[in-house]
């Protein structure tokens, strides 16, 4: 038995040795998939497409008041132009792989204030769903609601023509998506930019020398 986990953990660090040259592509792909989501979410909070120059990067009032109101949250400009500034310059520098693992918990903490302020009352499930070991009250009650609106335009509408590029679906904005990112977050705390593909891994390099 012993001969054979020996054996095991030979092959697992032989084959750790093989992929070492490409051990950087996961950390390069979380990134990578991260940009466009933070990107666009720091875009929503700024003036970005409304104003030019610095005004651009000055944060929406609305944003402001829904952070006040809406979310009833503490400094609300503070915490609009925290949550801003961290999510847009922070997709800047996952898209580099600058400062991967300094960046990465600030964004961590915009994830968390995100699910427990605006998605926890809503439960775990992004879409509604009747079934399965999420499902709440609430999301079966949103599936039913969604079953009555699909007749209707099946008999009122042209349904074929609304449903060609995806099916109609029921928003439940739970904890789901903000909870993935916390996780892609924390795995890149740990990883770090990744090797070859990331500004830390070259300026890391330049400075043993």
């Amino acid at each position: 038995m012993k001969n054979l986990i020996d054996s095991y953990y030979r092959f697992v660090a032989a084959l750790g040795r093989i992929v070492q040259p490409v051990d950087g592509i996961p950390s390069l792909l979380l990134r990578l998939y991260l940009v466009p989501v933070f990107l666009y979410a720091g875009m929503n909070k700024l003036n970005w497409g409304s104003e030019s120059g610095l005004a651009a990067l000055t944060v929406n009032p609305n944003v402001i008041g829904w952070f006040e109101h809406s979310l009833e949250l503490p400094f609300p400009t503070l915490m609009a132009y925290l949550a801003a500034y961290t999510e847009f310059f922070g997709a800047l520098l996952l898209l580099i792989g600058l400062a991967t693992r300094w960046i990465s918990i600030p964004l961590m903490v915009t994830m968390i204030v995100a699910a427990v302020s605006v998605h926890l009352k809503n439960g775990w499930l992004a879409i509604a769903s009747d079934s399965g070991f999420w499902a709440t009250e609430r999301t079966v009650e949103a599936t039913e609601r969604l079953d009555k609106a699909r007749s209707i335009l099946q008999e009122h509408g042209n349904y074929e023509w609304l449903t060609e590029h995806g099916s109609i679906v029921m928003l439940n904005n739970g904890i789901e998506f903000a909870a993935t990112y916390f996780i892609m977050l924390l795995a890149l705390l740990k990883l770090g930019g990744g090797r070859y593909v990331s500004v830390d891994h070259w300026l890391s390099a330049c400075c043993k020398r």
